[in-house]
């Protein structure tokens, strides 16, 4: 494995550790507040620091509660694809939208916020789910010279597995740091994403890798 320690061309991108997503919240994912600390100790190593906030308006085209008879987790087809429902999450302006109380966003340069458009979903830091509207991260990257983009947060198998994917194919060098995520896990999710981030070239760390 290539040396991983951070240094000034590299960048932490922390995505979407909520309240919703974390235990208690309409889309907790599980044992999510769990990593909090480990991102703490990675936040405290890196000179560059960007988090990703999921921005829902209220009726998102992405929450069951907008479809009669349809319930969270199903499928639908909307304009831009197969979007998952999912239940009513990190509303703007909401303490389900705050990042979590323990979480150290005082060193957070920049927050992207996503999904606010409320007929596209987000997962990735890099684009909305129609795969054409970007949200403007990697241009910042580039006019920062920041070439290695290490990632975590929530959920592992969703939004950190999708931004990964979008920072390797947009030119980053990116590393998924897996005890510094959690999962979903529907039907082999967490398994099916790790593979495909090996096949597409993402590496697969551990905090010790990169802290020691």
């Amino acid at each position: 494995m290539a040396e991983l320690s951070p240094n000034a061309d590299d960048v932490l991108i922390v995505v979407d550790v909520q309240n919703d997503f974390c235990p208690g919240g309409p889309l907790a994912v599980p044992t999510g507040d769990e990593i909090v600390p480990v991102i703490n100790r990675l936040i405290s190593r890196f000179a560059n620091v960007i988090a990703t906030q999921d921005w829902h308006p209220r009726r998102h085209s992405s929450f069951a509660s907008q479809y009669p008879g349809r319930d969270p987790f199903e499928a639908i087809d909307l304009p831009y694809g197969e979007q998952t429902l999912w239940p009513d999450h990190c509303v703007q302006g909401t303490a389900g939208a705050e990042f979590h109380r323990d979480l150290d966003t005082g060193a957070f340069e920049m927050i992207v916020r996503k999904g606010f458009r409320r007929d596209i979903d987000s997962y990735s830091a890099f684009f909305e789910n129609d795969r054409q509207t970007n949200t403007g991260l990697d241009g910042y990257l580039r006019a920062r010279g920041l070439k290695r983009a290490y990632l975590c947060g929530l959920a592992g198998d969703v939004c950190v597995y999708f931004s990964a994917l979008d920072a390797k194919s947009a030119g980053f060098d990116a590393i998924f740091i897996e005890d510094a995520c959690r999962d979903i896990d529907m039907n082999g999710s967490r398994d099916k994403t790790r593979a495909d981030l090996r096949a597409n070239g993402v590496t697969i760390a551990s905090s010790a890798d990169i802290l020691t």
